[in-house]
């Protein structure tokens, strides 16, 4: 059957004679076969038949096309449930199903219907049975990823307090290069929240025109209209998202062109913009769920006064008033301004508040500096109120539920080293955010996943940096159907937790994970190589608590990016699998020192999926690579 469906599927690309690589290209397209064309080139060359020329014939196509989608790790799968190495019947589907991928609560019904997704062959599909052709695309479908498909969906309980959550986060959001000369973009943003981004960070500053700009204080980045940036917010803010969108407003506009923007955020996003309390109630003691602000843009940003008061001028109609707050309430530009950097003018019109960013303590008595606040914006910010951090104890005693901290990133690592439990303590409570420290001029950025681990919501990277951290934060994020917002373990949301990083107690509930890694498919070529080679090792890489923290190593596989294999299994122990991120790199072994870069795939660790599972591949850049792919077996308990 197999290949009468065959023959009638390619015959009419032939009907004109023989066919070239070109052609054989189009005919893969058109059958939905992924492939590399280096990989594809070399399968054709070592195909075509010396004295054909560049052509090939249906048999020779059809040995192709065995060559790229047989596979036979899939073969021999296949043929240890198949009676007779040609159909696998439902029944020895769902014996596989169950066996292999651990899917005990699979039935007929769940046979059938991969059956009536994935067999190409009607009358096969028709007999209630799957053909090696229906296998193979089963096998590679997205159901047989690694990562568990129920996670791919929003399953969590989304109903607690938005400080319950990890937020995706980014920082700088309207740079795509560096931080000192590269093009401010409003791609930035655009792509940030294609990704499910659901934290921006607008740099504003005082423009001609009684325009307000976003840039790079005080740098040579680009300038981009304050009002564009909302516009594309107002566009992309819920296309891969319904949950609510945070705008943290990094402030340093006049209050007059404060007012510009407060009027900005109200008649560019309208109804999206949440102006009052939901409900008109505020309940002092605890924040909303992302589920009740669903669709809502939130202004984080300094507050003249409290919400109440807020809440008592809405009552009245007032214009163009401004207050001014001290540096006691809120937080100097300085310490906000994770990154103001040295490139100051003397003194400029900007007059940097304040130097005393190295210290969170308030020095003997400075002059305190005045900001002043437009009331009109200041009323924007209902549940996100920007506010200085002094202390953990300082906070526990007189913070609102509703005021925010940014912690830059020195700091908060010494604070994560000295005091985990008052950090974890002070997030069960108020939202924290964490930024990269000034002096990383080229964007580069920190391992969110200390900061992950006390329970920091809005761990702040980069989004345009790529490498290792923002392989994390997307690998976190893919987690709850990746909608920008994971619940936190109980543990770090619990007020009276007594858990710690460096202390898991009786928080530790470990897993015994074991991956046999058994090859690879259409892995990049090395950029060294001419044709289609590389010399392909994974990393296999656990992130998460101090003492779950590891590395393997796979061996190297000489000259094969085609179809190298393993079979080589790993095991760990994992002691606390909800904060566990796995991370997959596979390299190409250029000199004893010196490896490439070829792929990557990290997801969380709860997100695993047990059986014969592929693993996708992304590039550097974080763009899925189509035809690249790893086959593992995954097992836990």
């Amino acid at each position: 059957a197999s290949h009468t469906w065959f023959w009638n599927l390619i015959q009419n690309d032939f009907k004109t004679g023989n066919i070239d690589l070109e052609g054989c290209m189009r005919l893969l397209e058109k059958m939905q076969i992924n492939f590399d064309e280096d990989h594809l080139k070399h399968i054709f060359k070592k195909t075509i038949d010396k004295y054909s020329g560049d052509i090939i014939s249906m048999d020779e196509f059809r040995a192709i096309y065995r060559a790229l989608v047989h596979r036979p790790e899939f073969e021999e799968l296949f043929n240890a449930y198949s009676t007779d190495g040609k159909i696998l019947p439902e029944g020895q589907l769902l014996k596989f199903l169950i066996k292999e991928q651990f899917q005990t609560e699979a039935d007929e019904t769940t046979a059938l219907e991969i059956i009536m997704k994935y067999e190409p062959i009607d009358e096969v599909r028709k007999k209630r049975q799957m053909s090696f052709e229906g296998f193979i695309r089963y096998m590679n479908s997205d159901e047989c990823s690694i990562f568990k498909s129920q996670h791919r969906t929003i399953y969590q309980d989304m109903t607690q307090p938005l400080c319950d959550y990890f937020i995706s986060s980014s920082h700088n959001t309207y740079l795509i290069a560096d931080q000192l000369m590269g093009p401010s973009h409003l791609w930035g943003y655009t792509s940030a929240l294609l990704k499910g981004c659901r934290c921006l960070e607008i740099d504003c500053w005082d423009g001609n025109n009684n325009e307000p700009i976003v840039y790079h204080g005080h740098t040579l980045t680009s300038k981009i209209p304050f009002r564009s940036v909302i516009h594309v917010i107002d566009k992309y803010a819920f296309m891969s998202s319904a949950y609510p969108l945070v705008l943290s407003l990094e402030n340093h506009c006049s209050p007059k062109q404060q007012e510009v923007m407060a009027d900005c955020l109200k008649t560019i996003l309208g109804d999206k913009l949440l102006s009052a309390p939901i409900g008109g109630e505020v309940d002092m003691t605890r924040l909303p769920s992302p589920e009740a602000l669903k669709f809502k843009v939130l202004v984080k940003n300094k507050k003249v006064g409290t919400l109440e008061q807020t809440l008592l001028r809405m009552e009245d109609e007032y214009r163009g008033e401004t207050e001014e707050v001290s540096d006691s309430d809120v937080q100097s530009d300085s310490e906000d301004t994770d990154d103001t950097l040295p490139l100051r003018r003397s003194r400029s019109p900007a007059k940097r508040k304040g130097d005393r960013r190295s210290s969170p303590v308030p020095q003997k008595k400075t002059k305190v500096k005045k900001s002043k606040i437009a009331l009109a914006l200041s009323d924007l910010v209902i549940y996100t109120k920007s506010q200085k951090f002094v202390s953990f104890e300082h906070s526990l005693q007189h913070q609102q539920c509703y005021e925010n901290n940014s912690i830059g990133e020195t700091l908060a690592r010494k604070l994560a080293k000295t005091s985990a439990k008052e950090f974890i303590s002070h997030t069960t409570r108020f939202i924290t955010r964490i930024y990269p420290k000034g002096t990383r001029m080229s964007s580069s950025n920190y391992n969110p996943q200390e900061f992950w681990n006390v329970g920091c919501q809005m761990v702040a990277l980069n989004f345009q940096t790529p490498g290792t951290q923002m392989e994390l934060q997307d690998g976190k994020f893919l987690d709850n159907g990746g909608c920008g917002y994971v619940l936190k373990p109980v543990f770090l949301r619990d007020r009276n937790t007594t858990f710690t990083p460096r202390n898991v107690g009786g928080y530790s509930k470990p897993m015994s994970l074991s991956i046999r890694l058994i090859s690879g498919h259409q892995l990049p070529p090395s950029s060294m190589s001419k044709t289609n080679k590389a010399d392909p090792l994974v990393q296999i890489e656990i992130y998460g608590v101090p003492e779950d923290q590891t590395r393997r190593k796979s061996a190297v596989i000489k000259s094969n990016a085609l179809c190298p294999k393993w079979n080589e299994t790993f095991s760990f122990n994992i002691q606390v699998p909800e904060l566990a991120m796995i991370r997959f790199c596979v390299e190409d072994e250029v000199s004893l020192v010196n490896n490439e870069f070829l792929g990557q795939y990290t997801l969380p660790v709860m997100s695993l999926n047990t059986g014969y599972r592929n693993i996708p591949l992304m590039s550097k850049d974080g763009i899925k690579l189509e035809s690249a792919s790893l086959f593992a077996h995954v097992w836990y308990y």
